[in-house]
Order: structure tokens, then C-alpha cells, then sequence
């Protein structure tokens, strides 16, 4: 997994819903301010679902902040904007079904599910400045408590984050 202090390879682009909206963006695009990106597997399954109600319940509060807010999983752009609508979520869902973004941040892992093992992206969050460098990384997700997990790695940056 990718450390702070390096650079993502940010030039790739994904589909993402945006205020409701789908379209395919530049990843790049998407860094107009220092930004989160959590990574999570799958919309309306139980750990994710917790993980992103944290998220969408304090989303204003990371944008006030500076932060702009970024949740990836290999979901379709149609299943995000069900999803968003759903579950209220007025921050950016990109969808990523070629793991794009964790091959970036060498998180593709093993993992098994119902004896089947296969590759798929680590459930973490990372903390990007708007050039793609890695500020801080959270490489286990606390998927009911997410957003004190991510407001923590965040104040570990110091004041300097707060941009």
C-alpha cells in the first residue's frame, strides 16, 4: 500500500456521479482541493452501507474543513445515482470496476469470500493533496465510525491540512 510522502499515478480517468449526475472525468479532475478518497466494495451491503452513512452524515462538516470527498467501488455509475439518492450522499461516488485507483495506491488484495479467494481493492481511505501526493493513509476502515476515523487522520496532518 502506498505511503504519505509519495505520488499516486493520477492520470486515469472514471466514470462518477456528481450531484446526481453521471459523467467520465480525469481522476486529476477531481483534486481541486487536498481530498479524501475512501474505497469501499460494494453499495447496499452492510459494512459499506455503514461506511458510507458516516461519510454522507459528516460531509458538510469535511467540506468546511476543505476537503473535497471522494467514495470509490466498482459499483456502475446507475447503481451510484440510486445509491446516492438513497442514502442522501451529496459527495462525488466513482465508479472504479478495474480497480484503477487501488492499482495506483498498490492496494489490490487477496480476499475471499464464500471459500472463493480473488483480488480486489483494500477497503482504506487516503488523504491526497490536489498533485496527487499521499497525506495520510487509514488502511483499515472502521466502516460505523468512519468519519471520526478519517477527521483523526486528518488532524494528525496539523494545521497545514487544514487548507
Amino acid at each position: 500500500m502506498i505511503s504519505p510522502g509519495q505520488r499516486l499515478d493520477i492520470n486515469f480517468k472514471l466514470k462518477v456521479v456528481r450531484a446526481g449526475v453521471p459523467e467520465e472525468v480525469a481522476f486529476v479532475d477531481l483534486l481541486t482541493r487536498p481530498t479524501i478518497v475512501s474505497v469501499y466494495m460494494k453499495n447496499n451491503t452492510g459494512s459499506c452501507d455503514k461506511q458510507n452513512d458516516s461519510l454522507a452524515a459528516h460531509a458538510a462538516e469535511f467540506d468546511r474543513a476543505g476537503f473535497n470527498l471522494i467514495a470509490i467501488s466498482r459499483d456502475t455509475c446507475g447503481s451510484h445515482v440510486k445509491y446516492a439518492a438513497k442514502k442522501k450522499i451529496a459527495y462525488v461516488l466513482a465508479s472504479d470496476p478495474d480497480d484503477l485507483f487501488s492499482q495506483a495506491a498498490d492496494a489490490v488484495v487477496e480476499k475471499s469470500m464464500y471459500g472463493r479467494t480473488f483480488q480486489g481493492p483494500a477497503r482504506a481511505a487516503y488523504v491526497l493533496d490536489r498533485d496527487g501526493t499521499v497525506l495520510a493513509v487509514a488502511g483499515k476502515v472502521d466502516p460505523a465510525d468512519h468519519a471520526a476515523q478519517l477527521r483523526e487522520l486528518i488532524k494528525s496532518l496539523g494545521t497545514g491540512a487544514q487548507r
